[in-house]
């Protein structure tokens, strides 16, 4: 009997096996491939328009595993032909390093059973009503769209949703933008719940991998939180799916196969026909476009938990109140953070860069430090003694010699503030209070989860923290924050800058006045005339997505139409410049849609690869993915050139 397998590989279409096994479509198998084994999938289909005839070779064995639910195996298709992807790289995804596990001994699954009675939380009327909406349809598929005022008890809400499911047989998968999120989240799910979730992540060992990947196969486990890559999981019986802040860019995988998890969450959910719901205090422009059109249910909850008020706003005037030289905290800032200090809150100085300075140069021979392999500055981080390129990942030390030799070594001048430069100005502001830098640097290590507890309980006073300190956090004593850098954050010319502005500082706003007592929020700022920041505190987000939104549709923007950027690299420049424009000249020629570029990329090298951006723009209902895989697999690419697809790009970089 012939058997079309699929392998986790580049091609783009299952091999044909002999076989005389009974298989069944979703079957895990072993088979030859050359002069390896590998774990395949008896897939849907064969092979189209096969131009050779081989001797076929035979499966080895099938594993004892629960086959592929069918559904997860058109999802996976669809996932291949949206994003033009092969579909041996969507298999990878779901599979685990190319293996399947085997049956395991229920004592490993041990973790995951009940621990105690779940707690009950009281909710208030908007929560109730909020539940409601949810459970109306929560029989096929359907997307809900869940709006909060940050601190509103979101979470609290569609947890009563997830059990409903739960009773009912079902599993459930909550996706959250960061890992660092995780630990927080679990305690709060344990408390609900009164079992362990599985945790999936990076992060996370191989070997508890193993169990996770083997117990969803079976429904020995119930809940999954994780990344995006949780989505690509073998669930055996999926219920229902959560995307916790579904408007974080974070969801958008830039490396290797490129996909929005928050996109392809709400189409798994329509082949496996289950709700999904998204979850967030400003949703995307995308969301917002589909609940103005009514694709999507919503529901909102204006009250924050326990009525706890939103934080005020004061703008402090730098023109009025200076920094002094090399300063950037004025003396108007630190009186309101001691007197803040003083009532026992916390406080937060917010801004979004890491490491000490960004911009490191020489003030004699006026030489910048910067990455020998990418086009972009090296950032100096003072408390590794290092500068790094936050691309590639390459280090040296801060020290070189001078090109006007005045005095041998270059003297260094640190231009714009990072964390830690602005940690060194709060050690010396207010010396008796302790601090901690919050950052992706500081926050993914072991020790993370002990400085959150300190947080929470209030031992560390003061917090200098980048965005990932936005990100769904919930500290009680912080009552105070100061944003340092509203007036960089407003300047740039990303597609959602303003999108990402609001989201960011509603997030972050949302950290401050959770339990109840009054609580600031302080913008530095020389721009007095800008209308930044009035309309990023407008406590109800639809105004702004309402009027961005008809700005993107005057201008033809996403989500009115379709980008899909080419990216193309190579180590050779001028190759790469004449393939770039060859290859314009055949979409142009072949493709009924605009084709823009090919223009250098804004980082126009990384990892000491030359970039190159080509941007096609069609009409949403044009469906350009089926014809734009056949052109670019007709196009001859010359050698050393690697070709990136990125469908519904969210950074032009």
């Amino acid at each position: 009997m012939k058997v079309p397998i699929l392998l986790p590989n580049i091609f783009n279409y299952p091999f044909t096996y002999q076989t005389d096994l009974n298989l069944k479509v979703g079957e895990y198998v072993v088979v030859p491939f050359g002069k390896t084994r590998m774990i395949g999938v008896v897939w849907n289909h064969f092979e189209k328009k096969k131009e050779k005839n081989f001797s076929l070779k035979k499966i080895i064995k099938k594993l004892k595993i629960t086959p592929l639910n069918e559904n997860t195996i058109k999802f996976l298709n669809w996932f291949s032909q949206y994003n033009l992807v092969p579909k041996g790289m969507s298999l990878k995804l779901h599979l685990l390093s190319n293996e399947a596990v085997e049956e395991m001994n229920d004592k490993e699954f041990e973790d995951y059973r009940l621990i105690k009675k779940g707690n009950d939380y009281k909710l208030s009327k908007e929560q109730e009503k909020s539940l409601y909406e949810l459970k109306i349809k929560n029989k096929g598929f359907r997307v809900h769209v869940l709006q909060g005022t940050t601190g509103s008890g979101k979470t609290i809400v569609y947890f009563n949703s997830i059990k409903d499911k739960i009773d009912q047989g079902y599993q459930g998968l909550i996706l959250l933008p960061e890992i660092g999120l995780t630990s927080e989240f679990e305690d709060k799910f344990i408390d609900f719940f009164g079992f362990n979730p599985a945790i999936w992540h990076s992060g996370i060992s191989k070997k508890k991998k193993k169990v996770i990947w083997n117990g969803l196969t079976n429904g020995k486990i119930k809940v999954v939180i994780g990344a995006r890559s949780a989505l690509f999981l073998p669930f055996s019986k999926l219920g229902i799916i959560v995307v916790d802040e579904e408007h974080d860019q974070s969801y958008k995988q830039d490396e290797g196969v490129i996909y929005n998890a928050r996109d392809m969450a709400i189409s798994r959910a329509s082949f496996e026909n289950i709700p999904i719901d998204l979850v967030s205090a400003v949703p995307s422009i995308e969301t917002y476009e589909n609940i103005k059109k009514k694709k999507y249910s919503y529901s909102r909850i204006i009250s924050r938990y326990k009525n706890a008020q939103l934080p005020k706003h004061e703008i402090i005037d730098l023109n009025k109140y200076k920094v002094n030289n090399q300063c950037w905290i004025s003396s108007k800032t630190i009186e309101k953070a001691k007197n803040h200090l003083e009532n026992g809150d916390q406080v937060l100085f917010f801004i979004n860069r890491r490491g000490f300075s960004p911009y490191v140069f020489c003030k004699n021979c006026l030489k910048v430090y910067s990455c020998p392999h990418c086009s972009i500055n090296l950032v100096y981080h003072k408390n590794k003694k290092k500068l790094l390129c936050h691309y590639c990942g390459f280090t040296t030390n801060l020290k070189r010699t001078c090109d006007r030799n005045i005095s041998g070594s270059c003297k260094f001048i640190f231009s714009g503030p990072g964390v830690e430069k602005i940690f060194e100005e709060v050690k010396k502001f207010f010396p008796n209070h302790q601090s901690l830098i919050f950052s992706s640097d500081t926050m993914n290590k072991k020790k993370s989860s002990i400085d959150l507890k300190k947080i929470i309980n209030n031992e560390i006073k003061i917090l200098i923290g980048t965005q990932l300190i936005s990100k769904g956090y919930h500290f009680p004593n912080l009552n105070c924050i100061i944003v340092l850098d509203i007036d960089l954050s407003s300047l740039g010319h990303d597609l959602r800058g303003a999108e990402k502005n609001l989201q960011l500082y509603h997030q972050l706003s949302g950290r401050a006045g959770r339990s109840g007592k009054p609580a600031m929020v302080y913008f530095q700022t020389y721009n007095l005339k800008s209308d930044t920041i009035s309309k990023l505190t407008n406590s109800d987000p639809f105004v702004f997505l309402e009027n961005e939104l008809q700005l993107r549709k005057k201008n033809s923007l996403p989500p009115f139409e379709r980008f899909i950027a080419l990216i193309l690299t190579s180590k050779n420049e001028k190759k790469l410049k004449d393939e770039s424009f060859r290859l314009k000249q055949y979409l142009e020629k072949n493709l009924n849609s605009k084709i823009l570029g090919p223009i250098n990329a804004p980082i126009y090298k990384i990892r000491k690869n030359f970039r190159y951006r080509i941007l096609i723009r069609s009409k949403k209902s044009d469906k350009i993915q089926e014809p734009l895989g056949f052109i670019l697999k007709r196009f001859k690419f010359s050698s050393g050139m690697k070709l990136t697809v990125d469908v519904d790009p969210i950074s032009f970089n």
